[in-house]
């Protein structure tokens, strides 16, 4: 039986950037071998198997569309450009606040790197401090890169 929309299915995964640089994995030993995750802190059950349906959106288009036709036990390795992933970096998800503003706002000094919150659910990154002004990018974390990801469909899909 292979793998069609409205399965629930189940995929151990191993992302990797075009570099092959590890950026996530449902198994916890490779998450301890590229420094994912602290072996005394980590909590191996937190990782496992990603469960999912195919074709509700609950993940990447690339990766339910590779899944697709995909048998229990079948493996592969499949290519996602940004489009099927989380898309091209948007220049208008980059924004600029005035300096004391974005204080007030965060109830922190800007840094490059900090991570915030704004209030309508988006989340960012600080990409620049200037003399008066902080420059936010609301792009996901990994738009605008290509992924590779090595799959296996590991539970039978439902009926």
């Amino acid at each position: 039986m292979t793998v069609e929309p409205g399965d629930e299915i189940a995929v151990e995964y191993v992302g990797r950037f075009e570099d092959g640089t590890v950026f996530g994995t449902s198994k916890y030993e490779i998450a301890i071998e590229h420094d994912l995750a602290d072996e005394r802190e980590a909590d191996p059950d937190s990782y496992g198997p990603l469960t999912f349906v195919v074709g509700d959106g609950q993940v990447i288009e690339g990766l339910d569309e590779a899944v697709r036709g995909m048998a229990v036990g079948e493996s592969d390795t499949v290519r996602v450009p940004p489009e099927a992933a989380y898309g091209e970096v948007r220049e208008d998800r980059i924004r600029e606040y005035d300096a004391e503003t974005f204080e007030s706002m965060v109830g922190e000094s800007p840094e490059v790197g900090l991570h915030v919150h704004a209030e309508n659910g988006l989340h960012g990154d600080v990409v620049a401090v200037r003399e008066d002004t902080v420059e936010v990018d609301f792009n996901h974390e990994l738009a605008g890169r290509t992924l590779t990801f090595e799959i296996e469909v590991v539970d039978p899909p439902s009926v």
